[in-house]
């Protein structure tokens, strides 16, 4: 029997921004959920095509202002929207309803960090929608409300997570470059392509990116371990895609083979995570419209340093991919539902 044989009523918060558009798109690709409800404060009534040029399957159909009474019959509802304005939302929203928040409001477990990092009042915790860390997909699929993690912290802590058993996780090296679509897409000087093009540039330098402790919350509930970031992210001259580069010292002998065959192994069964062969390298331009990740390993046996790198769509499996299979997950589709499409590399 069809678990949602009248289909699901799906609702969008939040649809404007680059991964409500992005999220968008796998909806319009997805067999069961169809939204119904797509809201945009500052766009309301605006064609949505407007604001999303490509997204041509929803042409004719404009962002609503939010009503909580136009979503009291949904079924499920993803939020996508600037962090701190989640829990405003969600307090208005029917208890029952299936709820995948693509905002940081409910990822971290620490009001310290959250004060830290963001500021204002710690809204709680939610099951960490991370799949392919240990432990959690099992976690995922008994909840009915996910924070879906950020893009630097997906990259980071599947690069990282396997590692455990011989690097030690208390002295992590990352440093990380993203497009410009991960700053979101309110109008900034510094985002401008006549700022960006061509250059290079590190921001919230030494330690100040709000995902530090998310990664080291979310690595250390996988793995059992003491975690310590170093992360300094990049700004780089493309519109998506994350490429992290991440070292640690090892706590045992062990060659490049040897740890590519472990990282082979943890992931071999994961539809979205791929190991590569020895000798090629991820790219980002790979993944571009994915809920893929690629990564390669090796030992750097001169410093004793274990080295990783990893590439995913910060708007794909960085973010709305992520939520879509976070999505099946609670709702007992098959978690590659919508998502198995390959990237559009040019």
């Amino acid at each position: 029997m069809l678990r949602y044989p009248h289909g699901m009523k799906i609702g969008v918060v939040g649809a404007s921004g680059y991964a409500g558009g992005e999220l968008l798109r796998y909806l319009a690709l997805h067999p069961h959920f169809k939204p119904s409800v797509i809201t945009a404060h500052s766009s309301a009534g605006e064609q949505i095509t407007s604001i999303h040029p490509s997204l041509i399957s929803y042409s004719g159909q404009a962002f609503s202002a939010y009503n909580p009474a136009e979503f009291a019959d949904c079924d499920l509802v993803f939020l996508a929207l600037p962090h701190g304005e989640s829990a405003k939302v969600i307090a208005q929203l029917n208890p029952q309803t299936k709820i995948v928040d693509l905002g940081a409001d409910y990822r971290l477990a620490s009001e310290q960090s959250w004060a830290k990092y963001y500021g204002g009042d710690h809204a709680g915790t939610w099951t960490y929608g991370a799949p392919e860390l240990p432990g959690k997909r099992s976690q995922i699929i008994a909840s009915s409300r996910i924070a879906n993690p950020g893009c630097y912290a997906t990259a980071i802590a599947l690069g990282t997570a396997p590692s455990s058993s011989f690097a030690d996780l208390g002295d992590v090296v990352v440093v990380a470059a993203s497009g410009t679509t991960g700053a979101g897409r309110s109008a900034k000087i510094n985002l401008i392509a006549s700022e960006v093009m061509g250059s290079l540039t590190s921001y919230k330098f030494g330690g100040a990116h709000q995902h530090t402790p998310e990664i080291e919350e979310a690595l250390s509930s996988a793995t059992g371990c003491d975690v310590a970031i170093l992360f300094t992210p990049i700004l780089a001259p493309m519109p998506r895609g994350i490429l992290a580069t991440i070292s640690l010292k090892l706590t045992k002998e062990m060659t490049t083979e040897q740890a590519h065959a472990h990282y082979v192994e943890t992931y071999k069964d994961e539809p979205f995570l791929t190991v590569l062969p020895l000798g090629e390298m991820p790219k980002t331009s790979s993944l571009t419209g994915t809920n893929h990740v690629t990564m390669q390993v090796a030992v750097d046996q001169r410093t004793q340093r274990l080295v990783i790198s990893v590439a995913l769509d910060n708007l794909g499996k960085g973010a709305a991919g992520q939520a879509i299979q976070n999505a099946n997950l609670i709702c007992g589709f098959p978690e590659t539902t919508g998502l198995l499409g390959d990237g559009v590399s040019a």
